[in-house]
């Protein structure tokens, strides 16, 4: 299995938008690739990068970076190394995902842009041995060997399953026994890679990414999907520690939020201007809702409101707790809830302060708003079928969940009535996870479903 797109697959011109297609690359962060020396021939040459497999994201220029240049010319080691700095970043494009494993006999395929193939050909092949610091590809026919284009593209396994592939080297080179201008011209012919593992050795970038800590595919996919999904809980909370594939990845993700803080480095006030900026509320409020939102006190007429909870834009705010008061802003992030923003709250530390209120006044609140919802979904569910009694014969009608609406709304009262907010945390994650297993039951049956049953992943709200 594998990608049938991905978006670190790079397709390279020399000069600008309508220079000649010279190569591949591969997108190593949002604002890094790796190609070969010899694609971009220069140090100083300008580069045109284009997201051949994604058309939404634009194309931009790119030079080498500092330190990127590694040639291996005048008798130095095979190198042929290139790191490229992209003049501005394109953190919505995923990067390539690298590895150092390589096996004997394991197959690899390679998607290039040779001479008349600018749209990209794909070839396939098996890693066979170590040809000096490069590694030998052995082709099932010479017509499959790499030719002119291809330098700089991915070499990539074939993964066991979703999202296991990954990039073990970057094409380099062809040779033929009979040293002959194309690869079918020659009675034997083999492609060779520069491995992950060596450019790891020469690119400390590079090494980084590829070890067991370059990125952190799990919160990747949370993230996604919890910036995507409006339905998920309003208010989400994780702990990323400073460096590291982790914060690599969290790093990667903050082009989706609308505004982001940054505990420790903007001031309360600052934050409360852009809200009210972005809030747009008549000039006669503007002063009403900046102190509203930095005092509390009561609260103003809603003339900008109008948003169900949860369904605006995000809020990010990293480092909470190395705000020089992160208590006293935690009341402001409450009022900012209610006024339809969602929440993203990530600690840098699992020891920080203002956690319990933190519990109280966002993750508590956000949890019961979610799961209101979900019962009251339960609710109509119900409704919708007793009205359908008798109308459809035994077979047609959608389960009935083992738990009926009127337990469920027991239980969420029930749990209203903890003390505790690390209590009432525990058990509203609980009471979510059933109500998505109530509302989910049609799905697993293969019945049809009534309207509302949608709950999307994770009602829990974790990172």
């Amino acid at each position: 299995m594998g990608e049938l797109r991905a978006d670190w697959r790079l397709r390279l011109r020399r000069g600008g938008a309508d220079g000649p297609v010279c190569g591949a690359g591969v997108l190593l962060t949002r604002d890094r690739l790796l190609t070969c020396a010899h694609v971009v021939g220069e140090p100083d040459a300008r580069m045109w990068v284009e997201f051949a497999e994604n058309p939404g994201i634009p194309p931009v220029a790119a030079r080498v970076a500092p330190d990127g240049w590694l040639p291996g010319l005048d008798g130095a080691a095979r190198e042929d190394i290139a790191v490229l700095a992209l003049d501005s970043p394109r953190p919505q494009a995923a990067p390539a995902p690298l590895g150092r494993r390589m096996e004997r006999g394991r197959e690899v395929w390679i998607g290039g842009y040779s001479q008349a193939f600018d749209d990209g050909m794909w070839l396939t092949g098996r890693i066979s041995g170590l040809h000096g610091a490069w590694v030998q590809l052995d082709a099932g026919t010479n017509a499959e060997v790499v030719r002119p284009g291809f330098s700089g593209a991915a070499v990539q396994t074939r993964g066991e399953g979703p999202h296991t592939e990954r990039v073990v080297g970057l094409v380099v080179s062809w040779r033929g026994d009979l040293e002959l201008a194309l690869p079918t011209e020659n009675d034997l012919a083999f492609s060779y890679m520069i491995p992950v593992d060596r450019v790891a050795e020469l690119v400390p970038l590079v090494a980084e990414l590829s070890g067991p800590d370059g990125w952190d595919s799990g919160l990747s996919q949370r993230l996604r999907d919890w910036f995507a999904d409006g339905d998920q809980p309003a208010v989400r909370f994780g702990v990323v520690p400073h460096g590291g594939g982790r914060d690599r990845t969290l790093e990667h993700q903050l082009h989706r939020a609308h505004l982001v803080y940054r505990g420790g480095r903007t001031r309360p006030e600052e934050l409360v201007g852009t809200l009210v900026a972005q809030l747009r509320p008549p000039r006669h409020q503007r002063n009403e809702y900046r102190d509203w939102l930095l005092e509390g006190g009561e609260e103003p007429e809603r003339s900008v409101a109008g948003r169900p909870a949860g369904s605006g834009p995000v809020l990010a705010v990293i480092g909470l707790d190395e705000d020089p008061d992160p208590g006293a802003l935690v009341p402001v992030l409450a009022r900012v809830r209610t006024l339809g923003f969602r929440l993203l709250i990530i600690f840098r530390s699992g020891r920080g302060a203002a956690l319990a209120e933190v519990a109280r006044d966002l993750l508590v609140p956000a949890l019961d708003e979610r799961a209101e919802e979900l019962v009251r979904r339960t609710e109509r569910f119900e409704q919708e079928r007793v009205g359908l009694s008798g109308l459809l014969d035994s077979a047609s009608m959608v389960p009935r969940p083992a738990v009926d609406a009127a337990t469920r709304r027991r239980q969420l009262r029930a749990l209203r009535s903890l003390a505790d907010p690390r209590e009432q945390l525990s058990a509203l994650k609980k009471l979510l996870r059933e109500l998505r297993g109530d509302l989910d039951e049609p799905h697993r049956s293969g019945r049809p479903d009534l309207p509302g049953q949608r709950t999307g992943p994770d009602p829990a709200g974790r990172p």
